[in-house]
Formats: structure tokens, C-alpha cells, sequence
């Protein structure tokens, strides 16, 4: 993917990136219902997420009525971010930037070399040249609020604090000493939300409960965050302070010319498989594929299917509802043992395996997965050990695990991926099986397009070996 410098151009877009000291500020809150009101009074906001975050992007979308997007310079690398973000900022009035963790909180082992961590949201708002907006959780402390916004507006001068929101805010006398602060730190107030008007969203092992999961009380959630931040944060304020320098043209799905023939490519979606980006599927089309969602829980794959993909998710919350689906599990046994091209990340993993559980899955992969009480959390640079439907053996791709899952394999099958974990040993990770690619790592497929033409060229070539009267469209 070829990007160039376009000299003397500034994005069209500004972009305000909301920030925290440290996670469970309310940056989400703040952000999401940021992107609504503005909406809400008539402006086109582009709403993104920094870092690999799969859920908060959904609540996104709901408020900002386009899709969330993320920008993960870990993932994709620091000469990414601008294209990804010009691309997805596109016939956009303002981008709102949701932060992960605190402000410069990055990649974990990494050593940066005077500037911001790989990965942070000081590193993101850096590359954007967007101002950021810090989210304080003013519970327990009232002048010394002062010194933390001093500390966060000095400690890296290439990110500029445009503002504060004070949140969970007690009282009005309370509200008036950390003005007072504010003021003398030399930090504009932005926002004051009472503590009395706190929202809560419901959350799990992994982070909150998925917008697709809540259902319509992810609506009434998103309206909630939208009619609060309106009613304490100055909109204008916080428009005005928006800005952007990002120079790169826009990244573009388009890597060849499309096929003609345009194999259709299965889509998991519904409530159990929600973790994807959306370039992926602008790369999978832009390929040639005819990308069709259907839903493991209750849906036959759609008919003609060539290739599969199987996004994460939550496949352990829905064991029960994935094992009821027979017919499906059937159909996709039968794909992957003809060879098709099948692509699974995560949950995917767990439910192309014999059983999650003790419940019946897929058997695509002979293996069993179960939920564990350890959470494995990271990047990894990794390699591919083989070649697949995917990628040619020795590949390099930095990944990221996010799982409380765990898979044992009893078949025959080579690893998709190598690398090194955290006690300086190997670590490998997932299947490659045929047509299967099937492991732990997220990838971002804006970072490796090539290996979503070569999974759409497989997919063209596919064979599955039964007609769409067996199995593929009416169950088996």
C-alpha cells in the first residue's frame, strides 16, 4: 500500500482527542457522548478509537451514525495512522479520538526515544496534531488538581492540552475549588459533570458489554452519554479547540484491479462474533469478494459461500446457542475439509475446534478450547510458520492477544503463528489446515492488504464440493 506526501495540505478534518490520567476516568462516557451531541447539533463527526479496542468503537458508531474506526500505530505502524485517519475522516465536520489508558500510557517493553510511547494517545494526538481534552475524575481531591494538569501539560510539549472536563464532580462548592485549580494551572474548563449524573455501562472479563450484545439498551446508553455531555460540556468550546495537521493522502482499500468473478465471502457477525475492523471488509471487497454477513447463532451459511471469516468475539457467552446451530457447524466442517479458504481470529479459533467447553463447536480443527479465570493480554511480533490462505511462510506481523480462552490441539496441524513470549521462550499460536488460518492474534488488515487479496484469490479458486441444495442454503 503506496502513501505520498501531499505538501502544504492540512486535513480537511479537525480532530479533538479525549484523554484520560489513567482508565476509568469516564473517557468513554465523555467521548461517546461527545460524538452524539455534536451530531445531535448538526455536525458530521468521524468517530475513532486509539489502540486494538474491539467495543468501544460500537458504541461509537451508534452516537456518531458512521463507523468506528481504530487507529493503532502499534498494529499498523506510525505511517499509517494519518492516511487511516484522512480515509476515515472523510465528508467528516469533526473527529472526536477516543484515548486508551492514560494519555501517555503505550506499548508495554517499548523504549521511546524522545517522544511519546509507541501506541499511546500523547504518540496518536502527536502524529494527528490534534489537541487533546483530559478527562479528570475529580472524586478525593480538589487543588491539587492543579498539579496533575500542570504534570500532563508539561511532561511532553509535542502534545498540546487544549481543556479539561472535570468528572464525577460532588458538589458546586466542589466545582468551584477545581475551577480555582484549573485556573491557576492555566487550563481551560471545558466540561463540569456532577457525580449525581454518573452513567454506568454494563461490562464483563474483556472491557464492556458490545453494542450488538446490548441491544436497544445500547441505543438508550448512547442517547443517555449524549443528552449528559450536552448538558455539562461546552460544545463550542470544544469545536473551536479542535485542529489537525495531517498531510497524507487518504488510505485507500484498492490494491487490484476487482475480480470479476466475486467469490461470495461468509461473514460472522451477530452478538458471539463483534470484534473486527471495519477495513476489512473495505479490503475484502475492494479485492473482489462478495462480503455477506450471516449469524453463527441462528443462520445456514449464505448461499455460494467460497471463504469464511470468523472474527472475535464472545463465543463463550454463546456455547450454548452455537452448539444449537447444527446445520451451520455442519456446513462449515464441510467447507474447511474441501479446502476453502477459512480465516478465523480469537473466538474464531474456539469455535472451529471440536468443543468450547464441552459443548459441540464446529470440528473444523480437532482440539478442545475452555474458558480459563487468566487473561493474555498483549502485542506480539510474530511470523508466519507456514504458508496459507493468508500469508507466505515467514511473514512478520505485530498482533494482539486480548483472551480468557484457551485451545488444546489433538490433530495434525502447524502453527499459523511464531513468536516470542514473555520468559524469552517460543510461543506457538494457532492452526494452519488446508484452507484454514486460525489463531489468537488480532491482526489489522490495513497493516498486511496483501493477505487479504491472497485470501480473496483462494477464495476464487475454491471448490467446496457440495451445491447450495446440500447444506448451503437449507441446512443439511
Amino acid at each position: 500500500m503506496q502513501t505520498r506526501k501531499l505538501a502544504g495540505r492540512g486535513v480537511s478534518t479537525p480532530a479533538v482527542v479525549i484523554a484520560a490520567p489513567a482508565s476509568g476516568s469516564g473517557k468513554t462516557t465523555v467521548a461517546t457522548g461527545l460524538m452524539g451531541a455534536l451530531r445531535q447539533a448538526g455536525r458530521r463527526v468521524a468517530p475513532f478509537k486509539v489502540g486494538p479496542d474491539f467495543i468501544d468503537p460500537g458504541y461509537h458508531a451508534l452516537a456518531a451514525g458512521r463507523p468506528g474506526r481504530n487507529l493503532d500505530s502499534v498494529l499498523v505502524g506510525d505511517r499509517l495512522i494519518g492516511p487511516l485517519y484522512r480515509h476515515g475522516s472523510d465528508d467528516a465536520d469533526i473527529s472526536v479520538v477516543e484515548g486508551v489508558m492514560g494519555l501517555f500510557d503505550g506499548h508495554i517493553g517499548d523504549v521511546a526515544s524522545g517522544g511519546a510511547a509507541q501506541g499511546s494517545t500523547a504518540q496518536v494526538a502527536s502524529l494527528l496534531g490534534a489537541p487533546v481534552v483530559l478527562v479528570v475524575d475529580a472524586r478525593g481531591q480538589s487543588h491539587s488538581v492543579a498539579a496533575l494538569l500542570h504534570g500532563f501539560a508539561t511532561f511532553d510539549r509535542g502534545v498540546r492540552l487544549a481543556g479539561v472536563i472535570l468528572n464525577r464532580v460532588g458538589s458546586a462548592r466542589h466545582d468551584e475549588v477545581l475551577r480555582q485549580g484549573c485556573e491557576q494551572a492555566g487550563v481551560a474548563v471545558l466540561g463540569s459533570i456532577p457525580r449525581a449524573d454518573e452513567l454506568a455501562v454494563p461490562s464483563r472479563h474483556l472491557g464492556l458489554v458490545t453494542a450488538v450484545e446490548h441491544g436497544r439498551r445500547a441505543g438508550a446508553a448512547v442517547e443517555a452519554m449524549t443528552s449528559l455531555v450536552a448538558r455539562h460540556v461546552d460544545l463550542d468550546a470544544v469545536a473551536s479547540a479542535a485542529a489537525g495537521h495531517v498531510a497524507d493522502e487518504p488510505w485507500t482499500p484498492q490494491l487490484t484491479e476487482p475480480r470479476a468473478d466475486a467469490p461470495v465471502v461468509a461473514l460472522a457477525a451477530g452478538k458471539a462474533f463483534t470484534f473486527g475492523y471495519t477495513e476489512h471488509r473495505e479490503l475484502l471487497a475492494a479485492a473482489g469478494a462478495q462480503v455477506v454477513d450471516f449469524d453463527p447463532l441462528h443462520d445456514p451459511l449464505p448461499s455460494g459461500t467460497a471463504a469464511l471469516v470468523l472474527p472475535g468475539g464472545f463465543p463463550e457467552q454463546f456455547a450454548a446457542e452455537l452448539s444449537g446451530n447444527d446445520a451451520v457447524r455442519a456446513q462449515i466442517r464441510t467447507l474447511a475439509a474441501a479446502g476453502a479458504p477459512v480465516h478465523a481470529e480469537c473466538a474464531g479459533l474456539t469455535y472451529l475446534v471440536d468443543d468450547l467447553d464441552g459443548r459441540p463447536m464446529c470440528g473444523a480443527l480437532a482440539g478442545s478450547a475452555s474458558f480459563t479465570d487468566t487473561l493474555t493480554l498483549g502485542y506480539r511480533d510474530a511470523v508466519a510458520v507456514c504458508d496459507s490462505s493468508l500469508h507466505a511462510v515467514g511473514e512478520r506481523v505485530v498482533g494482539h492477544e486480548f483472551h480468557r480462552t484457551t485451545v488444546h490441539f489433538a490433530g495434525e496441524r502447524q502453527p499459523a503463528w511464531c513468536y516470542r513470549g514473555l520468559a524469552g521462550g517460543a510461543v506457538e499460536d494457532g492452526a494452519v489446515l488446508g484452507g484454514v488460518h486460525a489463531g489468537y492474534l488480532h491482526t489489522h488488515p490495513a497493516a498486511h492488504p496483501q493477505a487479504i487479496a491472497r485470501f480473496v484469490a483462494a477464495a476464487a479458486h475454491s471448490k467446496p464440493g457440495f451445491t447450495d441444495e446440500v447444506g448451503m442454503g437449507g441446512g443439511l
